[in-house]
């Protein structure tokens, strides 16, 4: 029984929270718009309106709560933590990748460079 109590509260928490959201939204463009940039007055559901609108363009949905928030663990070196994963696989695990990757149509080329080019490219022992 107490369970549905909290989600009765917290229900009726969330109701009031977007119901005030909505008026300030309403409010601060009422006070704002018309003034400024001679635009249209809106009411209580239009600006719900725009809250809803602003946050699938801003906001988002999903993990991240945010644009570019929460970029997680690999946002800055994604591409060496994949490439230093990919110089630990057997080849039997590459070529198995490899196909995974083929068949949602990307290619892994220049991934792999061999393990000793040769004098004549320039090139020295480095595994991707």
């Amino acid at each position: 029984m107490k369970r549905g109590w909290w989600i009765l509260k917290f229900s009726v928490i969330g109701i009031l929270a977007i119901g005030l959201f909505g008026y300030v939204v309403m409010s601060l463009w009422n006070w704002l718009i018309p003034d400024l940039f001679h635009g249209p007055v809106i009411g209580f559901w239009q600006a719900l309106g725009l809250l809803v609108l602003s946050k699938i363009l801003f906001g988002g949905f999903g993990r991240g709560h945010g644009w570019k928030r929460n970029p997680g663990p690999y946002a800055q070196g994604w591409k060496s933590h994949w490439k230093n994963k990919w110089s630990t696989l057997s080849p039997e695990e590459k070529e198995k990748l490899k196909q995974k990757f083929a068949r949602c149509g990307w290619k892994m080329e220049g991934w792999e460079q061999p393990a000793n080019p040769g004098p004549e490219a320039g090139g020295t022992s480095q595994s991707l």
